[in-house]
């Protein structure tokens, strides 16, 4: 692993410092530099200020938890398409990524919101989610006309998740992933446990978040995102 700066920046003091006072010494600043790294570093301090999910650049990102993030980050998606239940800084984190885009949203506000910031490989529909029925008719019939009936990411990140589980499911290329955020609530254990299925679960913060919370990847077949020709990266090397 690359020494990143903060390291070498310690190395005088670790050589001329008694090793009794030294451990104390990193320990101490270990304590105290770490979290705050973390928060600037991942953007954790820029989207808690401004309320949304940014970078440490100020470039949009999900809102799915860091680990799932940075996961995701070093995949390859521009012969992907991609179908979202829910959208937000997600869609134009992967409207940048991937050759297509549909999302359904249920939110008018961030309907309008997006609008006037999508790519021109992104599909945005309003459906509103009908929480007393739980219908979810409204958005079988956006997927029966849209052009692309096979997705090999689907992300599930609104209301009705557990029924729209099931109908990512239809829909899934093979080799894809569902993509489950939230996923310790919502009714998902008990609606994944009985399919056939395998989950990967990334713990942690997210953007702007006080609590940790999970987001799962859910797949059938082998996994285009598990393939052993995906990088490995140093995310500290040159910091």
């Amino acid at each position: 692993m690359a020494r990143t700066a903060l390291q070498k920046s310690f190395a005088p003091a670790k050589r001329l410092l008694p090793r009794a006072i030294w451990s104390k010494m990193r320990a101490l600043a270990t304590a105290m530099i770490a979290p705050v790294r973390f928060s600037t570093t991942t953007g954790h301090w820029k989207s808690s200020l401004r309320t949304t999910a940014l970078s440490a650049s100020g470039s949009p990102i999900p809102w799915y938890t860091y680990p799932a993030i940075d996961f995701l980050a070093q995949r390859d998606f521009k012969n992907r398409n991609i179908l979202e239940f829910g959208g937000g800084q997600s869609t134009l984190w992967w409207s940048a990524r991937a050759r297509s885009v549909l999302t359904v949203e249920e939110n008018l506000e961030w309907v309008a919101t997006l609008g006037s910031r999508i790519g021109s490989n992104v599909s945005l529909h309003y459906v509103p989610a009908d929480l007393a029925t739980r219908d979810i008719e409204p958005v079988r019939a956006v997927l029966a006309t849209h052009p692309i009936a096979k997705f090999d990411v689907i992300v599930i990140d609104g209301h009705l998740r557990e029924e729209l589980i099931s109908l990512a499911f239809g829909h899934l290329a093979s080799g894809g992933a569902v993509l489950l955020d939230n996923a310790e609530g919502y009714g998902i254990y008990e609606a994944l446990k009985e399919k056939n299925c395998r989950r990967i679960d990334f713990y942690g913060f997210a953007p702007g978040v006080i609590l940790r919370h999970c987001t799962s990847l859910v797949f059938v077949d082998d996994c285009f995102l598990l393939q052993p020709d995906s990088p490995i990266v140093d995310l500290e090397a040159g910091s």
